[in-house]
């Protein structure tokens, strides 16, 4: 089944429009989402993940997130392969991977990444040292160490400030920060994993200044005009039901701050796209997040999956209405560019192959 066989299915013309927010300029308003690989042998990066990006560049995504690099913290990883992004060999490789994306005619940032407390004890490269949250505990409320100390958080947010402003240096064309999915900087926010009764800690808004002063510290490293994507989520990676916020007032206040402090674009994270966040509105946490801020968003979750193109042309309309009607400016793909790197080049030409043939090669990616 093609495009062609399926008439009913709405125009995503609106994936294909240029998009400009400030120094971001992009060709159209397709991402590729950030997703782990483990190609980085001690976490440098080699041609072969050059490659492998220049791939998605060359067949039309307009922006490339990479996967999550490691900042420079020896907690902040779980696997020697994780790319890092500190260190001279690994910022040369970096700096090979945007020479190659920025010639294919992309643009790609870096996601910065610390896994907190999700980090498991004894996990390489670094297994001596403690996973490390501001609790010092994990997503089910185990205590795995000490909760850090004001000194250890500045460290932090040195060390997240200085990999943006090697991500500047090396040519990047700005930066993600993650904050989503129960990892540290999310560790902050949530409350079942932030217990402090210090300034990182206490009401929603308080939990949110380690982040707030993360962005600060960036955008004094990098000037005004680098951008600075932020990534966050309700759901985690160890409880899919998990909510920060249960109401658009909640939201509000959540949001505020981080937008307030320099965050330039969101990416809202959401498992499915398609559903709405609160009841009573259509609107999914990107639509919201752009309601309440006014800041460009990204919106992602099973774009692509599950057949959608042929069995679901719901869903698919739903896609091309938030483009249109501007609930979100850019659309995360993920899974579907593993399965196949001309998924965007495709759709844009319409001679797309049977959409349900991606999903066995999708799982067949993941599980080899």
């Amino acid at each position: 089944m093609t495009i062609q066989d399926k008439k009913q299915l709405p125009s995503l013309e609106a994936l294909f429009q240029p998009y400009t927010n400030g120094a971001l300029s992009l060709s159209n308003r397709l991402v590729m989402a950030p997703m782990t690989r483990g190609f980085a042998p001690g976490g440098v990066p080699g041609a072969d993940v050059a490659a492998y990006y220049r791939r998605q560049a060359e067949n039309g995504i307009g922006l490339i997130v990479t996967e999550g690099t490691v900042i420079n913290h020896p907690a902040s990883s779980a696997n020697p392969n994780w790319p890092s992004f500190f260190g001279a060999e690994a910022l040369e490789g970096w700096s090979r991977v945007v020479a190659e994306v920025h010639e294919a005619g992309g643009k790609i940032i870096p996601q910065l990444w610390h896994l907190g407390t999700a980090r498991k004890v004894g996990s390489l490269p670094n297994p001596e040292v403690l996973p490390a949250g501001p609790s010092g505990l994990d997503a089910q409320g185990e205590k795995v160490n000490e909760p850090l100390t004001e000194s250890e958080i500045a460290d932090l947010i040195e060390a997240y400030a200085q990999a943006a402003a090697d991500a500047q240096s090396t040519g990047f064309d700005g930066i993600e920060l993650h904050g989503a999915h129960g990892y540290l900087i999310d560790q902050f926010f949530w409350e079942r994993t932030n217990q402090r009764t210090d300034k990182y800690g206490g009401d929603l808004v308080a939990r949110t200044r380690f982040a707030v002063e993360v962005v600060q510290a960036i955008r004094q490293k990098v000037g005004p005009d680098f951008p600075i994507v932020f990534r966050f989520s309700q759901w985690k990676g160890a409880d899919y039901s998990a909510k920060l916020v249960q109401t658009p007032e909640e939201l509000e206040q959540f949001l505020a701050p981080l937008s307030d402090a320099g965050v330039d674009i969101f990416h809202a994270s959401t498992r499915q796209f398609w559903q709405p966040e609160f009841e009573g509105s259509p609107l999914n946490l990107a639509g919201w997040t752009k309601k309440l801020t006014g800041k460009p968003v990204i919106t992602v979750g099973s774009v692509a999956l599950e057949n959608d193109f042929a069995e679901h042309p719901e869903r698919i309309q739903r896609l091309a209405d938030i483009l249109e009607q501007g609930e979100a400016d850019l659309v995360a793909i993920g899974r579907s560019l593993l399965a196949n790197p001309e998924w965007a080049s495709k759709v844009r030409s319409h001679n797309t192959d049977d959409w349900a043939t991606y999903d066995a090669k999708i799982l067949a990616t993941l599980n080899g």
